[in-house]
């Protein structure tokens, strides 16, 4: 009998202490999951508030720039607008360049994203209005011819690439010889786009050569985002020591027949 009291004894201490060795080390382990959940949280916590506090400095900084967009071009271009009328009969040439960039800085804070087209009209315009005021800073001595053939209604092609291949041209070409002006040709015929510059190169500025060089390979870079292997850009010095650019890509222009009278 004694020997049944210390057996069921022995069981009951064998199961009481497994009971306690489970009953701990479960509690251990919802020790360690609640102590991951609270660390979760705070950390899901900081998370929402550094994602909150960004959003706070975007929405500043949003309202910043559209601030900025809305009233400081419309105070400039209301002030230009006020010199052009007062200059146009005291000063026409003056009134003239005011408005010729009026225009340009109109276009440039309407600046596209870097992965949109531009009508392509629109740039050889703001080329019109950029050799304009040349003209007008140099007195009408230049010598430049824009030459464009083809319909170009609808057509789009990447900004600011023509107004960066003509800005080198006055900056690091001879605008001005008697017998070789500078030429800015655009072609558009079946589907083929074919942009050129011609110009004489000045020797006096000929080591800034490498300044031209920076701009020339950002035109490189920007067409190959656009159109990677389907196109054709070259830059080279002829042997009448004229610097040449040629860019040849082919643009389909979905609106080409809207334009039929």
């Amino acid at each position: 009998m004694n020997l049944d009291h210390e057996f069921i004894f022995s069981c009951v201490y064998r199961a009481l202490l497994y009971i306690g060795i489970g009953t701990g080390y479960v509690y251990i382990l919802k020790s360690f999951e609640d102590r991951k959940r609270v660390e979760a949280l705070e950390r899901q916590s900081l998370v929402t508030q550094i994602e909150k506090q960004a959003l706070e400095n975007d929405l500043v900084q949003s309202q910043n720039n559209f601030l900025r967009s809305q009233i400081n071009p419309h105070f400039l271009f209301n002030t230009l607008n006020f010199i052009y009328n007062d200059a146009r009969k005291k000063a026409p040439m003056a009134a003239d360049a005011i408005m010729n960039l009026s225009e340009m800085m109109r276009y440039a804070l309407k600046r596209p994203e870097a992965s949109e087209l531009v009508p392509l009209s629109e740039e050889i315009e703001q080329i019109e209005h950029l050799i304009n005021l040349h003209k007008l800073r140099t007195a009408n001595l230049l010598n430049v011819e824009l030459e464009i053939n083809g319909d170009l209604f609808g057509l789009r092609f990447p900004p600011l690439i023509m107004l960066t291949l003509v800005e080198n041209i006055f900056k690091h070409g001879n605008i001005a010889h008697s017998t070789q002006p500078a030429i800015i040709s655009v072609d558009y015929h079946g589907n083929h786009l074919s942009i050129k510059t011609i110009n004489m190169v000045n020797d006096v500025k000929s080591k800034k050569v490498e300044s031209h060089h920076v701009g020339i390979e950002n035109i490189e870079k920007r067409l190959n985002n656009f159109y990677k292997d389907n196109f054709e850009f070259k830059y080279y010095t002829d042997q009448q020591n004229r610097y040449i650019t040629e860019i040849n890509v082919t643009v389909v222009n979905l609106m080409a027949n809207l334009n039929v009278s």
